[in-house]
């Protein structure tokens, strides 16, 4: 940082959180639950304060961007490595602390309601400002190493947040499944930067940046560093924000308490892989290959986690395939070189996907627990303000203009368009109306229609407020007041960047600029036209899912389950979720589980390390035993042993005499 430039102090926008964390994990069991919930709030929302302060600060002051705050020496090896605590303040960077902090303080005055009959209230806010502090960490980091510490600590904090509820063997697997998974995509980060040391001699953003950018862009059909590296860092963001083949944590982590999902799983942890992805666009627009990956990943991702949401009866569940496949959202605009269209969906998808989750958890609450989508219905009369709340983010994450996700979802509809990858487009497209599909088919099972008996078996959410169809009760002020502000933000948020071909002017696009490149691959020319085409083409798919919803889980009740046994076997494949767990459970869980057990127990541990002291011990016991029968006690049994004993030294010295 320049001497002469004002300290924005961004170190202590992630301290600020830990500082919760730690009063609440070393005193909250001593502390009322007020003061617990106070401790949580005040620390988050200060975060948020600071981060508004520094971000206007940075547009508003000739300050100069990037700006950077050394504090103290890390690492230091040879005369030129070196890693600071230092902390990378940009637009990119404004955003990513403004989404994390103002949506994760919402999240948390939810919280203070939605748990307030849970056990180890105090561990809960402790472990979310935790997380808090990890995700803020690898948003400011100005070296990838930096940035990995946060990557690694986000993915400690959702393994306690997951598994929060202790007594419960789902949640214990969930916690695990998610952080053995996430370790194979860390293990591809991990590489890259030793392979940005052994290229650049540096980790840190400012010198990979300008080297990265000053190399030619390498050739589609080659491997060369860059889309080594490129691609490496592609498998860690696989793995952090759940897509193909790395997808299948996020699923099984609803089955931590719901704010967690909306934290976690909507607006924090997995973005990062999609920001990691954003910031190193100086490598991967430097390699074609690395980005025809991308985008492959992110549209099969995309498609194929839509078409499970068709069919998952758990209203968590529902909204967890629905992540996984916006997140392929995102990736594919990476993959056209859209970043800013990636970044801009990432802000938009954080408000509503809160909503739904936030409004999931609410209508949990009202139902006692209850998650299964069959055993609903009619629910808009009895909780009304969570009814409207979640039409709004049901109709934004749908693709409904004007709300957010319009203007985020047809950007990136266009930019694939303007790729020259049609296909993408087309598989992008009808993802798009399988969203629409399935989140109004959750909207109409939920709210219309007559409440039905609870006959089916459901996954809860531990959610301890006992209740029946007859005592259906709204959420508390402070439950629903989150509710309110995000649905307002799903309404108006995608107002910030209305295309030109719509009237409006880009500005966020324009913002984010100096930091990502906006254009595409192989960008067509301008074309307002065939944009507002598009657009109109994307809300006529939406339109369509909005209709078959309709008349399947409305109109005409029946429908879904003739269609289902009409389609038999491959209802029963897309509802088991292509059974892709049941497949890597016999391809990589077995052989690990039986090759520990019959490799490293069976014969390493039992047939050698044991037998070797076994026998050892066996060996000393029967020379112990010989040597005992010399101690008898017998004087002539003694002076025939001097004897022998004599005899054989002297043997020895006229042998050694003779040679």
């Amino acid at each position: 940082m320049n001497q002469n430039e004002p300290n924005l102090y961004l170190w202590l926008i992630p301290l600020l959180p830990l500082a919760g964390a730690a009063i609440n994990g070393l005193f909250g069991r001593r502390f009322s639950k007020p003061l617990v919930a106070t401790v949580g709030l005040v620390f988050v929302a200060a975060a948020f304060v600071l981060s508004a302060w520094a971000s206007w600060q940075l547009t508003h002051s000739p300050l100069k961007i990037p700006h950077i705050e050394e504090h103290l020496p890390w690492i230091t090896a040879g005369g030129d490595f070196r890693v600071d605590f230092s902390f990378y303040l940009d637009q990119l960077s404004m955003v990513m602390i403004l989404v994390v902090t103002g949506v994760g303080f919402l999240i948390h005055v939810y919280s203070v309601g939605y748990m307030e009959h849970e056990g180890g209230y105090y561990r809960f806010f402790s472990y979310l400002n935790l997380f808090m502090f990890f995700m803020l960490t690898l948003v400011l980091s100005s070296s990838y190493l930096l940035m990995f510490v946060g990557w690694e600590g986000v993915g400690l904090a959702s393994y306690l947040l997951i598994g929060f509820f202790l007594t419960k063997d789902s949640a214990a697997n969930a916690g695990k499944k998610a952080f053995i998974v996430n370790r194979i995509g860390d293990f591809g980060f991990l590489i890259a930067m030793f392979l940005m040391f052994q290229k650049f001699g540096s980790l840190n953003f400012s010198d990979v940046f300008s080297k990265a950018s000053s190399l030619p862009v390498e050739s589609a059909g080659g491997v060369g560093i860059l889309t080594a590296i490129a691609l490496l860092l592609m498998l860690g963001a696989t793995g952090k924000s759940a897509q193909v083949p790395l997808y299948v944590w996020l699923p099984d982590a609803m089955e931590g308490p719901t704010p967690v999902s909306a934290l976690i799983h909507a607006a924090t942890m997995v973005t990062a892989g999609v920001y990691m992805v954003a910031r190193s666009n100086a490598i991967f627009s430097r390699s074609p290959l690395a980005l025809v990956v991308v985008a492959i990943i992110g549209c099969v991702t995309a498609l194929f986690a839509a078409t499970i949401g068709m069919t998952q009866t758990d209203i968590k569940r529902v909204l967890a395939y629905s992540t996984i496949s916006q997140l392929g959202y995102m990736f594919l605009a990476c993959g056209v070189a859209a970043y800013s269209a990636a970044i801009f969906h990432l802000m938009t998808h954080a408000f509503f996907k809160a909503l739904l989750f936030l409004c999931a958890g609410s209508v949990i609450h009202a139902l006692g627990g209850e998650q299964d989508m069959r055993n609903m219905g009619g629910l808009r009369k009895k909780i009304p303000v969570t009814f409207w709340t979640m039409t709004i983010g049901t109709f934004a994450i749908a693709g409904f203009p004007p709300l957010a996700g319009f203007f985020s979802k047809d950007e990136i509809l266009w930019k694939v368009w303007a790729s020259g990858y049609k296909a993408l487009w087309v598989a992008a497209i009808i993802t798009a109306g399988i969203t629409s599909f399935y989140m109004f088919r959750l909207w109409f099972m939920t709210f219309f229609g007559e409440r039905r008996e609870a006959e089916h078996g459901a996954g809860h959410d531990n959610h301890g407020h006992a209740n029946n169809g007859d005592h259906v009760h709204e959420s508390p002020l402070i439950m629903l007041v989150p509710l309110m502000i995000l649905a307002f933000l799903s309404f108006t948020g995608g107002w910030v960047n209305i295309p030109k071909a719509l009237g409006g002017n880009n500005h966020f696009d324009e913002f984010l600029s100096p930091v990502l490149s906006t254009g595409t691959m192989s960008a067509e020319p301008e074309n307002p036209s065939l944009e507002v085409t598009l657009a109109i083409t994307s809300v006529a798919v939406a339109s369509v899912g909005l209709f078959l919803a309709w008349l399947f889980y409305c109109k005409r009740r029946d429908l879904p389950d003739k269609f289902a046994a009409a389609l038999n076997g491959l209802y029963t494949l897309v509802r088991d979720k292509y059974r892709i767990d049941e497949l890597y459970n016999w391809l990589f869980v077995q052989p690990v589980v039986e090759g520990s057990r019959k490799l490293l127990w069976q014969e390493i541990d039992v047939g050698t390390i044991d037998t070797l002291v076994n026998e050892a011990a066996d060996s000393a016991q029967l020379v112990s035993n010989e040597a005992r029968k010399m101690q008898s006690g017998n004087i002539r049994s003694y002076a025939g042993w001097v004897a022998l004993g004599a005899a054989a030294v002297v043997a020895y010295m006229i042998w050694v005499g003779l040679r």
